[in-house]
């Protein structure tokens, strides 16, 4: 089992401005062209808060909304995209726009500071879809979001996105193996996850562990890689959140009975 550790990040920013611009640099800026033609360059947008963390005038921290994301040149997977990542948001809101979902976290922020002037810390907000996986029929994103709004620690979710770029149609789980293997496939798993965490075949899994009921369970987030399916289980899902992510990866090689014929799954895809 591989674990991705949790960084937190202290961001000094040093103007209090608001803006919504495409990101230019280096590392995201690059054009990647698949062999479906398809090509995608990094946007981003952008928003600060005006209103300062403190009323010392030499501190200009204040807080920010960051959200990354690829721009395809097909607008049918820009705006699956869009409505996905939207659907991170935890205010139950609405959001048209990227810039729509930034600014009502930086509003947030300065309705809070109204009446918390004290306050000493600055909040962010940090969106960014990365594409991991594309080839034809195939379109995998991972999406991690992370939130601070104040507490202990950021709130930090990874969430995979999986998308066929010819079909323009999410690609489900379901789609992906026979009908009515989903036990069997649950039960592969849960012996490569037992040995992974270096537990014995009958060890309770209500010692720390989150699964409802001392039952394993697979969650619907998931990608497929060089291996085979890997699933994701996010911060205090599974675990504590000290533990971080927690990712399963089950070889092709265990899903021949599973995987549908010709399928993304199959060894003959």
């Amino acid at each position: 089992m591989k674990k991705l550790g949790l960084f937190v990040i202290a961001i000094g920013f040093m103007a209090c401005q608001s803006e919504n611009k495409s990101s230019n640099t280096a590392d995201t800026a690059n054009l990647a062209t698949s062999t479906d033609s398809l090509t995608f360059k990094y946007d981003s947008v952008k928003v600060y808060s005006k209103t300062p963390v403190s009323i010392n005038k030499t501190v200009t921290d204040t807080s920010k909304a960051v959200i990354s994301y690829p721009l395809f040149n097909d607008e049918k997977i820009n705006q699956f995209i869009e409505s996905k990542i939207k659907l991170t948001a935890d205010s139950g809101k609405n959001y048209k726009t990227y810039n729509d979902y930034a600014s009502d976290f930086i509003k947030g922020y300065d309705d809070f500071k109204k009446s918390e002037k004290d306050y000493p810390q600055t909040w962010f907000l940090d969106i960014k879809a990365k594409v991991v996986t594309q080839k034809p029929g195939y379109l995998s994103l991972l999406n991690t979001y992370v939130n601070y709004a104040g507490g202990a620690h950021p709130n930090s979710i990874f969430t995979y996105i999986n998308y066929n770029p010819v079909t323009h149609q999410e690609i489900l789980l379901d789609s992906l193996i026979q009908p009515g293997s989903m036990i069997k496939l649950t039960a592969i798993a849960e012996k490569i996850f037992r040995k992974n965490e270096k537990l014995s075949a009958t060890a309770s899994l209500k010692d720390g562990y989150f699964f409802e009921k001392d039952t394993f369970k697979l969650n619907d987030n998931f990608t497929i890689t060089d291996q085979g399916l890997m699933f994701l289980y996010n911060p205090y899902e599974i675990k504590a959140y000290v533990y971080g992510t927690t990712e399963l990866v089950i070889p092709f090689s265990e899903l021949k009975e599973i995987a549908k014929p010709n399928s993304l799954l199959s060894h003959t895809n």
